[in-house]
């Protein structure tokens, strides 16, 4: 049920159209998709309405790991994400890629369970958060995916 449908959505009006055929023999088939799909492609209609599944994240990280384990501070990170993910993607005209590389991990994710790893493309949609909370001592990471085909 929580699949985007599309191959589902393909063999569906095939059916129909040999049933038209047979009905209207003269009947010209184009193509099977107007392709406002947007099967495989970055759109805004994915950004905005999302595909398949819509998915938020979110985690708070305690300050002495982010200064343990990635040897940075809570307040580099905000600055990095604002700088680099924020207002780096929109000068480059990125169509929901403002995060530091989500497409490595969907298609990672997406080969290891058997799905479509071109569906990266959409997938990848991202947009990553970082504030510091806490009195600034941890770090919270939001990750919005609108959409996530599988």
């Amino acid at each position: 049920g929580d699949a985007m449908g599309m191959n589902m959505v393909s063999k569906g009006v095939e059916n129909v159209l040999g049933y038209l055929r047979n009905n209207f023999p003269d009947m010209d088939v184009i193509s099977i998709s107007g392709n406002y799909c947007s099967d495989k492609k970055a759109t805004a209609v994915n950004w905005i309405d999302g595909r398949g599944k819509s998915v938020v994240c979110e985690a708070t990280i305690k300050g002495r790991v982010v200064q343990s384990v990635l040897d940075t501070t809570v307040e580099k990170l905000v600055e990095l994400n604002i700088i680099k993910n924020l207002a780096g993607s929109a000068v480059a005209g990125a169509l929901g890629g403002f995060n530091a590389h989500a497409s490595n991990i969907a298609t990672a994710l997406f080969i290891a369970t058997g799905q479509d790893p071109a569906q990266n493309v959409e997938s990848s949609q991202c947009i990553t958060m970082l504030e510091a909370v806490n009195e600034g001592k941890d770090l919270h990471i939001s990750v919005t995916m609108p959409p996530i085909e599988v």
